[in-house]
């Protein structure tokens, strides 16, 4: 006899009809809107895929505006999130593409932050709300933000796990999952730390001046 958790009875916390279409696009918009450091001045998404032959009547567009501004896929404001945006004066524009991708419910996410600095973001909504991380700027990926995460942007070099590893130890912070990813040897790579609690602000301050080889430190 199957066995059901709460999960399967109520499904996850969110507005709107699908939790794919509605409850996954607002994550990945709020996966972009962290990666810019919550200080998003403009982003290009781009819809394939379900999501852009239902995505307007599902409000996948809505939703994932909705996390660019900061917003949880539970809150009601999502239902007026364009609104929103342009009371925020935030250039963000969604457009539906008819080109295939690997998975039906893609979304291509180009936000500018207050800074000028871009990023570029591919993830897919893979159901119940749930999401993955496929690129980030260009770079092959995959996570899923189930756990608080630190995605961490280094240089390939002997050392730098380590160094990481060693500061989240002496902070006591348990790590769940961890992975890294790289194009090529000795080039950039990208550290994604999954762990049992949320960390502090200075400590992932101290992890970025641990080591010169690593370039970026951000919570998502």
């Amino acid at each position: 006899m199957k066995e059901y958790g709460v999960f399967d009875l109520i499904g996850p916390q969110m507005i709107g009809p699908s939790s794919s279409h509605t409850a996954g696009a607002a994550r990945l918009g709020g996966v972009a809107y962290r990666l810019a450091g919550g200080k998003i001045k403009s982003a290009r998404v781009t819809l394939y895929g379900s999501f852009a032959d239902t995505g307007r009547g599902h409000g996948t567009d809505k939703a994932i505006v909705a996390g660019l501004l900061g917003l949880a896929p539970d809150d009601s404001r999502l239902r007026n999130s364009l609104e929103l945006a342009a009371e925020q004066k935030k250039d963000i524009t969604v457009e539906f593409s008819s080109q295939s991708m690997n998975h039906p419910n893609t979304a291509r996410i180009i936000v500018e932050d207050e800074n000028g600095r871009r990023t570029d973001l591919l993830g897919a909504s893979i159901g119940g709300g749930n999401i993955e991380i496929q690129q980030i700027n260009g770079m092959e990926v995959s996570f899923g933000c189930e756990y608080p995460t630190i995605l961490i942007f280094h240089r390939d070099r002997p050392g730098v796990i380590s160094r990481v590893t060693g500061v989240l130890a002496q902070e006591g912070i348990n790590i769940a999952f961890m992975r890294v990813f790289r194009n090529f040897r000795w080039q950039n790579a990208c550290m994604i730390i999954e762990t049992d609690g949320k960390v502090r602000d200075e400590i992932l301050e101290r992890i970025h001046k641990e080591s010169d080889e690593i370039v970026e430190v951000c919570m998502l």
